[in-house]
């Protein structure tokens, strides 16, 4: 394989193949990180009984998590673009590992937020070098690649009403703890990555130095950042509809339909379980009908199903939220494939951009959309954020796929 094949800031040539061994070993990671993340939202039915939290500490806890990773995923992002840490990912990782156990023995609130915050930190340090290792393994196919990276982690988000319904439910906070083992294998699996990575490191280093400086920095056009604006509405969008169904509907259905917290898990299973699975086959699709396409259909296809999902009965609510999760999450990964390309030599930076902003979008929402269950009611809140997938009609303001390829041989 050439220097030039290994660049990642360049189309990989024809001749590169597809790394899939690497792709589904960080997939794996990916999927154990974000399992071990979902194990907060997971806790609340379990905190909101033992400590006796309002919603809007609940939303606290989910803030204080994924605003940190938020934060710190494009500042990760801009570091390692400039200087790739491939040990930064088991070493995150453990991070994660100490706020786990933190977690599972926290005393009092405070504890829980400041056990989060260590979370939240090591999935910071995770997402932007996962989705660069990806992207890297990923020959021409970057749509498939990096929606079997990006499947990962929407599998291990799913685990959360199963985490509920068979550790946490039976065996309270201290069931957390048993997540320290899922966090040592992703430690690990990324010792072994970052040494792939770091081998690679070393065959394209002078290459990427060369690219670097001769490359389009920040200097980014009208175009690029207008398109840049509309893919962030639409993050904002996405996360704030999911972040809604993810820490409330459980409370939604337990009110609505007299469920227990093990029968309200399945429902909420079965939004994330079609999440993931959409998730996996958006990048293909987008492969072969054109990112574009991709995020518009999948944002204006939910809208029917958001918005009837609180007024049907539990057996057409569960077939809705399985529609609505896999037809939504389709343009998860391709919003990440689509704002590389529109930044191409940044890919760390737009992952850190694209992901973070989803946590961070999705932080605030779970305060905002917590404070709103406690000031008009939980059922009223859960029907009112089905209007958000309406904002997905400005994508198709977004510029095709064929324009963004202009931009990058200009």
């Amino acid at each position: 394989m050439s220097q030039q094949a290994a660049m990642p800031v360049k189309a990989p040539k024809a001749s590169e193949s597809t790394m899939f061994n690497i792709l589904y070993i960080i997939g794996i990671c990916h999927l154990l990180n974000d399992a071990i993340q979902s194990v907060v939202p997971a806790m609340f039915p379990i905190l909101e009984k033992s400590m006796g939290l309002s919603f809007t500490q609940l939303g606290i806890i989910a803030f204080s998590l994924n605003m940190v990773s938020s934060v710190m995923q494009p500042i990760v992002g801009v570091i390692t673009d400039k200087k790739p840490m491939p040990y930064a990912l088991p070493i995150g990782l453990s991070f994660t590992l100490g706020g786990v156990l933190g977690l599972a023995y926290a005393p009092s609130f405070s504890w829980i937020v400041i056990s989060v915050l260590f979370i939240g930190l090591g999935s910071a340090v995770f997402h932007p070098e996962g989705s660069r290792v990806a992207y890297m393994a990923a020959g021409r196919r970057r749509g498939l690649a990096q929606s079997i990276y990006q499947v990962g982690g929407n599998t291990g988000q799913a685990l959360a009403p199963l985490i509920t319904a068979l550790i946490l439910v039976p065996l309270g906070q201290r069931g957390a703890s048993l997540f320290t083992i899922a966090a040592a294998l992703a430690v690990v699996l990324l010792i072994y990555i970052a040494n792939w990575y770091n081998q690679r490191l070393a065959v394209m280093v002078r290459t990427e130095k060369k690219k670097t400086v001769n490359g389009k920095e920040f200097g980014l056009s009208k175009g690029v950042k207008r398109a840049l604006g509309l893919i962030l509405v639409l993050i904002f969008a996405r996360s704030w509809y999911i972040s809604g169904m993810t820490n409330f509907y459980a409370f939604f259905a337990i009110t609505e339909y007299s469920f227990s917290i093990k029968e309200s898990q399945l429902f909420l299973f079965a939004f994330l379980v079609a999440g993931a699975f959409g998730t996996f086959f958006g990048g293909p699709l987008a492969d072969r009908f054109g990112k574009k396409t991709v995020i518009s259909v999948s944002m204006l296809a939910t809208i029917p199903f958001s918005l009837l999902i609180p007024f049907v009965p539990p057996v057409i609510a569960f077939i809705f939220l399985s529609l609505t999760g896999f037809i939504l999450m389709t343009s998860f990964s391709v919003t990440v494939v689509y704002a590389q390309e529109l930044v191409p030599g940044k890919i760390g930076t737009m992952s850190g951009l694209t992901v973070g902003l989803a946590f961070g979008m999705g932080a605030i929402g779970s305060v905002g959309l917590g404070y709103l269950a406690d000031l008009i009611g939980l059922t009223t809140m859960v029907s009112a954020i089905g209007v958000l997938p309406l904002l997905g009609l400005i994508a198709f303001l977004l510029p095709s796929d064929q324009k963004v390829q202009e931009w990058n041989q200009i």
